[in-house]
């Protein structure tokens, strides 16, 4: 069993005896404090806090770190809050020891809901430390670790968790030991029938395989010898949730898997990385297209190394990983190697620190765009699943994206701005879809105007978790301002109707009104009016209880001016476009709904003053309107190309076709198109009613 003893021995290797004097007071006051208190197991407490120390002393995490992984837990397990604490152990690093610490005083309605808060705050707290995630990752590897005790719906909840976001945050860190480890005990935790046969069959497939990686491996060690090249050759084992993940996900066998040997190969410079792989393909022949050079364009996570994939004797695949000493440290261990920390400072920092960093930075960046601590977390599993696209500025520099992303996501990569104004891209200086996926290598030159903005429909394909949040931080925020808008101009309309104005409303009438309805602005009261939530003629009645509802005449109705909008929107039931005598339908969470004046769908609601608003067309409406045509027509072959191409010779575009075969001589059509107006419209009915085969032609409602 760990002792305070073995870990201050393994510290004196590399901390001075002030340093390991802290960390020995912070574990006698964290062993007073959880006096008496059991883990699960049966041990005492205490064991918990000293073995997750001894995890980060393997790492050589400096003397702060280690006090509060001896720390963390008293706050929310104990009762006993910062304020008494010693000056010497509180003086420098609350917020460590406050990073680790869950949410505990707070109710939630989920317990996904608490996780994801419990994540958010880490992440905040990561901002000011990036050693709050170390001190998180070795308290989680030693609950795996320790995870026999739980009951099993609560194992399976902790170990889905660590695979769904621990694991991939020490791959996104790089630190391989340890996501190794947490992916392997997860997958035996939440399958464990399926673990304990795979270990067996690894274990049987050792036994099979040993002797042939013995002759690989010596024949790549002579040959490095005759070239007078210094490296150490080892045969790399793939660890079983990888073989699962794999099995699973290219749909192979297990044997398929297994028929792969894989070496690393470790040497001392990065110019002697490059002669090796000339030599092992001299040795066995690569397998085209798949040689990577993860040294020249290093992972997001810092991980560097040459990938090779050769066939061997026997007609065996074989892959080759080739890096130095330090790239393997790098690969192994992470940002945890060569932990070089200096308080407010980035001087001493290395790149992997700096790329950390900058991770963090866009967790913030998504945390303020989401909407709720779901939303976020939601966002962060999307950023921690990187299978890397590498792709080009038109400058040169290099770009990293997710697998499948599109040049919205590198868009968004570049800045939130570039994103948010962009309308259109050239990948290889040719023309693209904005929704094409990209691939590594590829050059991306972005194009963009003054007044774009994002589409909605870019959620469809965006996969960046960044793009993600910004879009519907955007979409949010155009939300929350139209239907701000709308709400002032009802509350307007409906004061109108009380005879009176909004100028006539004082501050003492608003305050009233504010609290009356509960909320703490007028802009979040114009905003629940606007989205149907609360009645404008409710509100108005509010301020002046006593007035009688006299309904003014059209100059207090509310103006459409363009197809384009959140707030309002239009009925698909009727499909009015401008021109159509039109009425406002107010529907709760969605704001404004127009219908036609004589659709039959508001016929019930249509004198209820509460729930129908008056609504007049501008002298000029923008944008393109949706409406539905009806057309009969004989039979023929090619009538639906001769008729798009009529269609869009007009200016309007075809949303989409429907063919229903009445008889073996006559057809109907049910077409929709995008209009600006009745007259654009009467324009293409009397286009094609010229066409021989078309019998009628009408506008059509649902």
């Amino acid at each position: 069993m760990q002792t305070l003893e073995t870990l201050s021995h393994r510290l004196a290797s590399y901390l001075d005896a002030n340093q390991i004097s802290g960390v020995q007071r912070a574990y006698l006051y964290a062993e007073q404090a959880h006096d008496g208190q059991k883990r699960r197991s049966g041990e005492a407490y205490i064991t918990h806090p000293l073995a997750v120390a001894d995890i980060l002393a393997s790492m050589h995490m400096d003397h702060q770190s280690l006090m509060a992984a001896m720390l963390h837990d008293v706050i929310e397990d104990t009762g006993i809050s910062k304020k008494p604490w010693p000056y010497n152990l509180v003086m420098r690093w609350p917020i460590l020891v406050d990073g680790v610490s869950k949410l505990t005083q707070i109710e939630f309605e989920t317990h996904a809901e608490k996780q994801a808060e419990n994540f958010q705050k880490m992440a905040l707290a990561m901002a000011n430390d990036l050693r709050v995630i170390m001190v998180k990752l070795a308290d989680r590897l030693h609950n795996m670790r320790t995870l026999g005790a739980m009951p099993n719906d609560k194992k399976r909840r902790i170990a889905k968790e660590t695979l769904e976001i621990y694991a991939p945050i020490a791959h996104r860190l790089g630190m391989n030991d340890v996501r190794i480890e947490l992916e392997d005990r997860s997958f035996i935790a939440m399958y464990p029938l399926r673990a304990s046969r795979m270990q067996a069959a690894l274990r049987s497939a050792r036994g099979n395989r040993k002797e042939l990686v013995e002759q690989i491996q010596t024949a790549i060690e002579k040959r490095l010898l005759r070239e007078e090249i210094n490296g150490l050759v080892i045969g790399r084992e793939k660890h079983i949730y990888s073989i699962y993940e794999k099995m699973r996900s290219k749909k192979k066998s297990f044997k398929e898997i297994m028929d792969v040997y894989a070496f690393r190969i470790i040497v001392d410079k990065v110019d002697t990385c490059y002669r090796v792989l000339g030599i092992v393909h001299n040795l066995y022949k690569p397998v085209a297209g798949e040689f990577k050079d993860y040294i020249a364009i290093p992972k997001a996570n810092g991980y560097q190394s040459l990938h090779s994939v050769l066939i061997g004797m026997h007609g065996v695949p074989i892959e080759v990983q080739i890096r130095t000493k330090e790239m393997d440290e790098m690969a192994n261990s992470g940002i945890a190697a060569h932990f070089l920390y200096k308080a407010n400072s980035d001087e001493g920092l290395s790149a992997s620190h700096n790329r950390a960093r900058q991770w963090v930075q866009g967790l913030l960046e998504m945390q303020r765009n989401a909407g709720n601590s779901l939303e976020f977390i939601e966002n962060v599993k999307i950023d921690l699943f990187p299978d890397e696209v590498y792709v080009f500025t038109p400058k040169g520099k290099i770009v990293e994206l997710p697998s499948g992303a599109t040049a919205v996501d590198f868009a968004y990569a570049v800045h939130t701005d570039v994103g948010n104004t962009c309308v259109a891209c050239r990948i290889n200086e040719r023309m693209a879809s904005l929704s094409q996926p990209l691939h590594s290598g590829q050059r991306i030159t972005i194009i963009t105007a003054p007044n774009a903005q994002p589409n909605p429909n870019w959620l469809n394909f965006a996969v960046s978790a960044k793009a993600r949040s910004a879009i519907r931080h955007y979409l949010k925020h155009q939300r929350h301002h139209q239907s701000v808008s709308l709400g002032k101009r009802m509350l307007h309309r409906a004061l109108a109707d009380l005879h009176l104005e909004m100028d006539q409303i004082n501050d003492q009438q608003k305050v009233d009104l504010l609290k009356a309805v509960q909320l703490d602005n007028m802009d979040l009261l114009f905003e629940e009016i606007g989205l149907g939530k609360r009645p404008a003629h409710s509100v108005a009645r509010l301020i002046h209880p006593d007035a009688e509802i006299k309904r003014t005449a059209s100059h207090s109705a509310i103006t459409i001016d363009s197809a384009d909008g959140m707030i309002i929107s239009f009925a698909r039931c009727c499909r009015p476009i401008p021109g159509d005598p039109i009425i406002g339908h107010i529907s709760s969470g969605k704001g404004l709904v127009i219908h036609q004046d004589t659709c039959r769908n508001i016929a019930e609601i249509r004198h209820n003053p509460e729930k129908i608003s008056q609504v007049n067309w501008a002298a000029q409406v923008s944008g393109e309107f949706l409406v539905d045509m009806r057309i009969d027509v004989e039979s023929e072959r090619g009538i639906i190309a001769i008729l798009a191409t009529r269609i869009t010779e007009q200016g309007a575009n075809i949303e989409h076709i429907n063919v229903h075969e009445r008889d073996a001589h006559n057809s109907v059509i049910h077409i929709c198109i995008g209009v600006h107006n009745r007259i654009h419209l009467a324009n293409i009915m009397r286009r094609v009613r010229t066409l021989n085969f078309v019998i009628r032609v009408h506008r059509a409602k649902h």
